[in-house]
């Protein structure tokens, strides 16, 4: 099935229900007045929650569903396939640019960071959201021979792409990327991720804690801040891979 048919159906069923904790890991660096872009950003949810700290913002998404979901929420929002076309905006257009656990649903995620760089200002932020592909319970299915496709896990099925932190401060590395900012969400919700004992109301506090600080272990998701280079931007391949 086409990628943009998959997530119109996708959106058609899906509801507004999402993790507000994560969302606010991202918020929380936008400011009023800021102007920000949100890339494929789903039914317009954390675009709002920006909006309404007094944020600029626009939007972008592959689903022409979602694209609708979102205008009707007040979001300025255009569809753009980012696999196939590039942002419609020139470069450094965006004070902040914000990817929300998109790349990952990505063919050509490097083409994603690509425009998501080209269109940020010098002295911008980038803020991306990303499963964790090295969270403790991977990496113990990994020692002992598994890797089970898990809903609403790193793993999850919809997931085209696989991350862990170190390598997503590569990737940012090399776009003149420095990264300012790293934090982890535990996202216990996801109770087929977590064995029940992780999730029992006493722990849940530690749990939310070892994410936040150590979210290389311990985030089901990692959200990192990255400012963009006033000089010259690395490529991939250049030769100035850190």
């Amino acid at each position: 099935m086409e990628l943009a048919a998959y997530y119109d159906a996708y959106w058609r069923q899906a509801d507004d229900t999402f993790d507000h904790e994560r969302l606010e890991l991202l918020a929380k660096h936008v400011g009023p007045g800021d102007r920000v872009l949100e890339v494929d950003c789903g039914p317009g949810v954390l675009a709002a929650k920006m909006r309404d700290k007094g944020a600029e913002v626009m939007a972008t998404d592959l689903s022409q569903v979602a694209v609708e979901r979102a205008r009707a929420k007040g979001i300025e929002c255009v569809r753009v396939d980012l696999d196939s076309e590039p942002l419609p905006f020139p470069d450094n257009s965006f004070r902040v640019v914000v990817s929300n656990s998109a790349i990952e649903h990505r063919f050509f995620y490097e083409k994603h960071l690509d425009e998501c760089v080209r269109v940020l200002e010098p002295g911008g932020k980038f803020i991306v959201c990303l499963p964790n592909i090295a969270h403790l319970i991977c990496r113990w299915w990994i020692l002992t021979g598994r890797f089970p496709y898990v809903p609403d896990g790193p793993t999850d099925l919809m997931h085209l792409r696989f991350f862990t932190v170190r390598e997503v401060r590569r990737l940012c590395a090399q776009r003149g990327l420095k990264i300012v900012s790293v934090e982890g969400s535990a996202s216990l919700w996801a109770r087929e991720f977590y064995p029940p004992l992780w999730r029992k109301h006493r722990l849940r506090p530690l749990m939310n804690w070892l994410a936040r600080v150590w979210p290389a272990m311990f985030g089901r998701d990692f959200v990192l801040v990255g400012l963009k280079s006033s000089s010259p931007q690395h490529r991939p391949g250049d030769g100035n891979e850190p």
